[in-house]
């Protein structure tokens, strides 16, 4: 087993900042990393059973727009009822026809290449989740496991 390790900490639970901590994990660990992954807040979202992730336009400047939208569309309409469904189908589609993997596939991927996932066990009872919200083949911990991970750790990440 490799003397290299990875931590990162997935805190948050869009489709946007889903793609991040998944491609770095399965990429480290195609490279002999040793990889933990700790989500807390809102990126506990991405351990679910069933996602339902969402790609918000409100407040992201850096999001590509159609059709050069980011140009001529006030930011205050992205904030329009019904946008943040339209940029979500948007960005589903764009990921399907550039044949990028869907975030299932990664997380799928990320565990068969034994990839350590732990769930906060306080963000799991500060939001009332239960244990059968998430997938199988993941650790519940809090704080002090992910520490015990990121403490001999070669390289961490907060994402």
């Amino acid at each position: 087993m490799s003397d290299r390790k990875l931590t990162i900490i997935a805190s948050k639970g869009t489709l946007d900042w889903a793609y991040p901590p998944f491609i770095l994990a399965s990429t480290a660990a195609a490279v002999g990393y040793q990889v933990t992954m700790f989500f807390t807040f809102y990126g506990l979202q991405l351990l679910r059973k069933d996602l339902d992730l969402k790609v918000s336009p409100l407040g992201n400047p850096g999001m590509p727009m159609p059709m050069n939208m980011n140009k001529w569309f006030p930011v205050l309409g992205t904030a329009i009822p019904g946008m943040e469904t339209v940029m979500t189908q948007m960005m589903k589609k764009t990921i399907k026809s550039k044949g990028v993997a869907s975030i299932e596939e990664l997380r799928s991927l990320c565990l068969e290449a034994e990839v350590k996932m732990i769930g906060c066990q306080m963000t799991i009872d500060l939001f009332d989740f239960r244990r059968d919200d998430f997938i199988d083949n993941i650790e519940i911990g809090g704080a002090a496991t992910w520490m015990e991970n990121a403490g001999d750790s070669t390289v961490n990440l907060f994402i």
